[in-house]
């Protein structure tokens, strides 16, 4: 019993001690090229998936119509396009030097099989060390749950938010599409923003990691 009690206060100890040196030793994967730690994703993905389980909304406040979707694709192009891209495009490279590796949110299967709530709750509460920000600062409660809504049909949306998404990433919508304000770059007159200079509060630079 002894010999149990001595090796249970050892181990108390011991891995704790070890830990704390392996984190200060330098030889922790920190960089975006490096693998993943062993369980890493493992345990990641477990303390998200727990956390959203037990704050993300059990209803959407908002319809799944037209007007909607054509108004998430239109946020979804000028805050999301940049990392998750856009139908038929290439992979940018912003997108490739991240990790983990941001999903094409609008072919294949997406967050189609996901809830609104869960996308809702990503999308404005952010995902840690992830890149992916929170907009609840940056875009109204609407069109957090429009881009969401967008993101959950994106295998079935109407016209009007397939012709605002296949635009190139750094022109505006085709001329007389929805949303087609003669935006020149990604964010300038986005939903939730303005040019810089009219004090609005809309997103800036990324936060610095």
């Amino acid at each position: 019993m002894k010999t149990f009690v001595f090796g249970l206060i050892v181990g108390v100890i011991l891995v704790p001690v070890c830990g704390y040196f392996y984190f200060g030793s330098g030889a922790v994967p920190v960089a975006t090229s490096a693998p993943p730690m062993p369980f890493e994703m493992m345990l990641a993905h477990r303390a998200l998936d727990a956390r959203i389980s037990k704050e993300m909304p059990a209803s959407v406040p908002i319809q799944a119509d037209d007007t909607n979707l054509t108004a998430g694709a239109q946020v979804y192009r000028h805050h999301c396009a940049m990392c998750h891209g856009l139908p038929g495009m290439p992979e940018g490279g912003f997108s490739k030097g991240m990790f983990p590796h941001p999903p094409k949110l609008t072919e294949g299967t997406g967050v189609t099989d996901d809830e609104p709530g869960e996308t809702y709750w990503k999308v404005a509460n952010g995902i840690r060390l992830t890149g992916m920000p929170s907009f609840k600062d940056s875009l109204s409660d609407t069109e957090m749950w429009q881009v969401s809504l967008m993101a959950a049909h994106a295998d079935k949306l109407p016209q009007a938010a397939k012709d605002v998404l296949s635009a190139p990433m750094f022109g505006g919508p085709p001329p007389g599409a929805p949303g087609a304000q003669g935006m020149k770059m990604p964010g300038m007159g986005a939903p939730g923003m303005k040019s810089p200079g009219t004090g609005a509060q809309g997103m800036g630079a990324p936060p610095k990691q």
